[in-house]
């Protein structure tokens, strides 16, 4: 049966915002929708708001396990957005983004490069944690990507950084290793996308800890042009 309810919504003047809502109300099988013509909020409130409007999301399997749904997290102004392929233990656990031994090292990475949490926006393809950190399957990534979608379309970053090959192949669409996506810069609607390593992997493979710091070196570089 499908649903017919009345969807309350803040005025939302950009297209791509209102399309992504648009296809997440489809997806929820919600038929009918009335406009509320209110002042616009900014970004912050927005993604506060779809937050918690989506902390019981229940579109794939990974709600059974999960005890956080974990939506993302930094500057809604930011020039950088961070993307990974979803939360960990300890993410799961705090509801928050990089806050286990890969965060600490993801802090460590920004820090290098002159870059603060609070300065980039930071969240995951998928928004809860598959089973014993699993890489989360196609079903899943196309369940919950439309989140991520919305998340890009309200921030509007400028470079998007995809960590790790799961980010990388989901939004670029392709199924290439991370060896071949690496070392340049992509066109993603509006941003340049570069790929480079998951914090989780240098954790152990120190050899990579290299090739990811010149990595993170070419993108200081493109974002010290803008």
């Amino acid at each position: 049966m499908n649903k017919q309810l009345g969807i309350r919504f803040s005025k939302i003047n950009n297209k791509e915002i209102l399309e992504q809502r648009l296809e997440l109300l489809k997806l929820s099988g919600i038929k009918d929708f009335f406009v509320d013509r209110t002042e616009t909020p900014d970004k912050g409130e927005i993604l506060k708001k779809f937050a918690l409007e989506y902390k019981d999301c229940k579109r794939c399997g990974l709600y059974e396990t999960r005890n956080h749904f974990v939506y993302g997290e930094g500057n809604p102004d930011a020039v950088i957005m961070f993307i990974g392929e979803g939360p960990g233990e300890q993410e799961d656990k705090q509801g928050h983004p990089f806050v286990g031994a890969a965060g600490k090292l993801f802090n460590k990475m920004l820090n290098a490069i002159s870059l603060k949490r609070n300065e980039i926006y930071i969240t995951n393809v998928v928004k809860c944690r598959p089973p014993n950190n699993r890489n989360p399957l196609s079903e899943e990534i196309s369940s919950c990507i439309p989140y991520l979608y919305e998340q890009i379309s309200i921030i509007k970053p400028k470079i998007i950084c995809a960590l790790g090959k799961v980010a990388g192949n989901s939004l670029l669409n392709n199924d290439n290793t991370l060896g071949s996506m690496r070392d340049r810069f992509y066109h993603f609607q509006d941003a340049k996308l570069m790929v480079t390593y998951h914090p989780s992997a240098l954790l152990y493979h120190l050899e990579w800890k290299r090739p990811a710091w010149e990595d993170l070196k070419m993108l200081m570089i493109e974002y010290r042009k803008l």
